[in-house]
């Protein structure tokens, strides 16, 4: 009898899955909606893991074929929550041996293709996280947006909010960052910008949504976007340094992931330069493989 191996990636909006057959080989990728107990409520983390399953079940020829599966979710640091998920998974006919871990674990092994190495993460928040041969892990970071997530693109699009009140009180001089801000928010006065800051219905998304402006001001060489990046460059090279320290990889690989950091050639620039004058031996890589291949890969470990 063939079995397989499943990874699943349980993002804030989707969850990717991948699934393996037991030499490795990758026979079927797809998405489907969000398992994640932080923002969804039980009955749509329910629909959605149902559905999963089904298509885990169609692939592999019956759920009794799949071994292994691998979950990389957020918020597992709650006990409850790792309670939850294994019995939402079993209610769904699962039978066979299920491993539930963090995210930012799939995530490490997919950019390494393996489950060592450091990665640092700055999407919509930020984190740094590391495992060493001896099997020590540490992580920095990714305590959330109202404390923490520096260098994200939830900061980034704070910060220059921040340089638009600012500018506009005369506080700072001009910047064109302003118009740019008006023209994407679909804004003409500063009232209307408090207004979106400050409406309920404004998430965390809504903001970092207008981090792709930074770049666009840099490349008219504009003070306040450059003062952003310089910032961003040091707060995400702030989270490196804990886990590196901590774990003694200094001369160790660093994947480096997310959008704010990947498509801001400005920042990451700045945080490289930053990075190897702190660590010079220190390799940076972009991933290798994405967190659903990396929670397939932890399934099939486990699996052999």
């Amino acid at each position: 009898m063939k079995r397989y191996a499943v990874g699943l990636d349980g993002g804030g909006t989707k969850t990717a899955v991948t699934i393996v057959d037991e030499s490795g080989l990758e026979v079927h990728t797809f998405t489907s909606g969000a398992i994640n107990y932080n923002g969804q409520d039980e009955a749509s983390v329910q629909a959605s893991l149902e559905e999963i399953f089904r298509t885990i079940a169609s692939v592999c020829g019956g759920l009794h074929q799949c071994a292994q599966v691998c979950i990389g979710a957020a918020g597992v640091s709650n006990p409850t929550v790792t309670t939850r998920l294994e019995s939402s998974v079993r209610a769904c006919g699962y039978e066979g041996a299920l491993f539930i871990t963090g995210d930012q674990d799939t995530a490490l092994c997919g950019a390494h293709n393996k489950e060592l190495g450091i990665i640092l993460i700055a999407g919509t928040g930020s984190i740094c996280y590391g495992k060493n041969e001896a099997g020590d892990i540490h992580r920095a970071g990714g305590y959330g947006y109202l404390i923490d997530d520096e260098g994200s693109g939830y900061s980034i699009g704070r910060d220059l909010l921040s340089v638009v009140v600012r500018a506009h009180d005369g506080r700072m001089p001009e910047t064109v960052i302003t118009p740019m801000v008006f023209e994407q928010l679909g804004m003409t006065s500063i009232q209307q910008i408090i207004g979106f800051v400050y409406d309920k219905t404004t998430n965390k998304k809504d903001i970092a949504a207008l981090a792709p402006i930074l770049s666009r001001a840099c490349e008219l060489e504009d003070e306040a976007a450059l003062a952003i990046v310089d910032k961003s460059a040091r707060s995400l090279l702030e989270l490196v340094v804990p886990v590196a320290e901590k774990l003694s990889m200094q001369e160790g690989v660093l994947a480096t992931a997310g959008s704010a950091l990947l498509k801001n050639s400005f920042i990451q620039t700045a945080f490289i330069e930053g990075l190897k004058e702190r660590y010079p031996a220190m390799t940076c890589i972009t991933p290798k493989r994405d967190a659903a291949s990396g929670a397939a890969l932890m399934a099939l470990n486990r699996l052999r």
